[in-house]
């Protein structure tokens, strides 16, 4: 079995199949017959668990078993308590409420690598940092949640699922670890 985690770079296509002008996971994963165990969009960064183990691949992805995943959010302005305490109570979708969430700010994460291209730069608009732990995965459910509170996404990096971190990875790099089912 072979199981690998990576750190997807912004603007990066979570599938191996060729698109013209985009780059894709086959442009930095050569391991072959690995799959993703869930998504991220082109325009999210961060870890992504690949492997060639079916029965993981769903246990890793499948909303039904609720695995948690965190995320490092730079919002546009300066999040509120409120805002903070409506992720922690759950918010309001068009496609129904979301499940509540772990929400706290949180410094700039250390060591972050540099964005290609950078999220824009406003003088007069402070960002802010938060984690976001959440155990759904609706369609850009942390961008959606994140605006319907009033401050919309600038960035957004999985730093986590499960206790699988992003620790010591390198922006489009990916390490072969060790898991199975019973880690989950």
């Amino acid at each position: 079995m072979t199981t690998i985690r990576f750190n997807k770079p912004f603007n990066v296509l979570c599938q191996f199949s060729p698109q013209e002008g985009k780059q894709t996971l086959a442009d930095f994963i050569k391991i072959k017959d690995v799959y993703a165990a869930g998504r991220l969009d082109k325009d999210s960064e961060g870890l992504l668990l690949l492997t060639d183990d079916g029965k993981l691949q769903h246990r890793i992805a499948h909303p039904n078993h609720k695995l948690e995943k965190t995320y490092w959010v730079q919002v546009d302005g300066d999040i509120t308590d409120e805002a903070i305490l409506a992720l922690q109570s759950g918010v309001k979708l068009k496609d129904g409420k979301t499940k509540p969430a772990k929400a706290k700010r949180m410094d700039e994460p250390q060591n972050l690598w540099e964005r290609n291209p950078p999220v824009r730069f406003r003088a007069n608009i402070p960002t802010s940092w938060l984690e976001l732990r959440i155990k759904e995965g609706k369609n850009r459910q942390v961008r959606r949640m994140t605006a319907a509170v009033g401050f919309p996404t600038l960035r957004l990096i999985r730093y986590a699922i499960g206790d699988v971190t992003l620790d010591s990875l390198s922006v489009g790099e990916y390490r072969k670890i060790n898991l199975s089912l019973k880690d989950f």
